[in-house]
């Protein structure tokens, strides 16, 4: 595997990321997110806390599991923005230049940020916890119900037409953890032992995780699902499921895809429809009206990311039947 360090990242612009993090009062005014943990004893950061920039919420529960209370985080990406629409504010950029480090994804949304961001500080240190990550295209909006496993053979979407949201697959997960330990011990190598523990206890917790998730979806017999956006691709490539999306790339069907997504349902015995909180839910709800169900809300980057995939879980195991 590359160094995940100081990667140049060939990617390409058109995907998008998901959202997340609570500002506090004082960074609000800098329109920079910076993260603490969430235990309830209160941590004091010590002077040689490595200073961190992270993409998403997700991100930073990856980086306080191999770091611990060596590192400090700035999520960018800020609650409520849109996802295709995001940008970094000048403050922002300013801010976040002065890190030593920026944890990237790896996809294809970051390239605009990096490149504002590595004119502000050359020296800053690039952090690609998605090396090695094997992406899979999006998919299109389904015109068809008699292909299994569309999420194995989607058309390809946007100019590089793969799927951003590598945070969704426990597996893959395993793969970034292990690039960012390699990042932290470039950067703190003095505390390599630590960085080494919390990482195996890390992947121990993602490998339990994966059980109890599996346990959860082994009982489901109609592994069809219909979302507003398709973010969980990997997540269904995982498990053995079949994303069918309303929207890809933030164009929402036409009417006629419309009325074939109501008659896909029917014929399938789809009773319920997918959203997200970060995006309007309108038209998962002219769906499940038109097919008598109902719409259920799921979050791919919600802060707890252990947690809420195993909800997730059990929110497909309780819909899916």
């Amino acid at each position: 595997m590359k160094n995940p360090v100081k990667t140049l990242l060939s990617v390409t612009l058109g995907l998008s990321l998901l959202t997340g993090c609570t500002a506090n009062t004082e960074s609000e005014e800098l329109g920079v997110i910076n993260t603490q943990p969430t235990d309830d004893v209160a941590v004091t950061n010590p002077p040689e806390t490595l200073d961190l920039v992270v993409s998403i919420l997700p991100q930073e529960y990856f980086v306080r599991k191999i770091a611990g209370e060596k590192a400090e985080v700035t999520v960018l990406v800020q609650p409520g923005s849109e996802p295709e629409t995001y940008e970094p504010l000048p403050q922002q950029l300013t801010a976040i230049s002065q890190s030593q480090a920026y944890i990237a994804l790896g996809v294809s949304l970051e390239r605009g940020w990096l490149s504002k961001i590595e004119s502000l500080n050359p020296d800053l240190v690039i952090i690609n916890s998605g090396e090695g990550v094997p992406l899979i295209p999006m998919v299109e909006h389904h015109h068809h119900h008699d292909h299994d496993h569309d999420h194995d053979h989607g058309h390809s979407h946007g100019e590089d037409g793969l799927d951003p949201h590598i945070w969704l697959s426990p597996q893959l997960v395993k793969i970034q953890a292990q690039n960012i330990y390699q990042g932290l011990v470039e950067l703190d190598p003095e505390n390599q032992a630590e960085y080494q523990q919390n990482l195996d206890n890390f992947l121990a917790e993602i490998d339990q995780l994966d059980t109890e998730i599996r346990d959860n979806l082994s009982g489901i017999e109609n592994r069809k699902f219909i979302v507003f956006h398709p973010a969980w691709g990997y997540f269904a490539q995982e498990y053995d499921l079949e994303q069918i999306p309303i929207e890809v790339g933030g164009v929402e069907p036409s009417a006629a895809q419309l009325g074939q997504l109501v008659n896909r349902a029917q014929a399938e015995d789809i009773r319920v429809i997918f959203a997200q909180y970060q995006f309007n839910s309108r038209t998962a709800e002219t769906i499940a009206q038109e097919i008598g169900g109902e719409v259920v809300f799921i979050d791919p980057i919600a802060p707890n990311w252990s947690e809420n995939l195993l909800k997730v879980s059990e929110t497909f195991a309780n819909t899916l039947k």
